[in-house]
């Protein structure tokens, strides 16, 4: 058990130092806010949206940019407002902060994970129980996230264009699917079992000497 925090090195001290760094970041900016009058928040400054799937993006335009033989150059239109109103801002806002709040989230998690590991052992059921519940914030929040961004986006497009009006067909073409996280998800759903069959074992050898 003494050599086990050794084990977590140096995830452990990566995913603690960045919290650290991302948690004085966020103070900084809100103590900066209210002192300069400046706004901080989540999304883009106005309200821009890129539409590659929207008809006409990918329009051959060689001759206004330097390309060399046999390349093609293609524009993706991008969306912005010149005044967001309120319905807009909140669109905003949704189109990137999920993303943000899985990856806080996550970080979190994963930091109590290992500190709890390095304190109790990694063998043990509270160790499993802990890579369970990150397991499921990725999985769950990563879908969740997405879905969420790309419905905000869709619908925040819908207020500034007409040729991309909100339908399914949009919103799939905003929509990226959390390959990654999913597969992440449910790789550290199997080692929470894995875990948590070692501690049983672990338990039985305790018992036994």
């Amino acid at each position: 058990m003494p050599q086990e925090p050794k084990l977590l090195e140096p995830l452990s001290s990566v995913v603690g130092g960045f919290l650290r760094i991302l948690t004085g970041l966020v103070a900084a900016a809100f103590i900066l806010s209210l002192f300069s009058g400046v706004r901080i928040g989540w999304g883009s400054s106005n309200g821009c949206v890129t539409a590659s799937w929207v008809n006409g993006s990918s329009t051959d335009t060689s001759a206004l940019f330097s390309s060399k033989e046999g390349a093609q150059v293609s524009v993706i239109p991008e969306y912005c407002a010149a005044d967001m109103d309120g319905y807009q801002r909140i669109l905003n806002v949704l189109s990137e902060l999920p993303s943000a709040l899985l990856l806080i989230g996550g970080l979190i998690l994963l930091n109590m994970l290992l500190k709890a590991a390095a304190r109790n052992g990694i063998y043990t059921l509270q160790t499993a129980n802990r890579v369970r519940v990150l397991s499921w914030w990725l999985l769950v929040g990563s879908v969740l996230a997405e879905i969420i961004q790309a419905n905000a986006q869709t619908a925040l497009l819908d207020t500034l264009t007409t040729e991309a009006p909100y339908t399914a067909v949009s919103w799939l073409n905003a929509w990226t699917p959390p390959y990654l996280a999913v597969l992440a998800g449910l790789g550290l759903l199997t080692f929470s079992r894995i875990i948590r069959v070692g501690a049983d074992m672990r338990e039985d050898i305790e018992g036994t000497v």
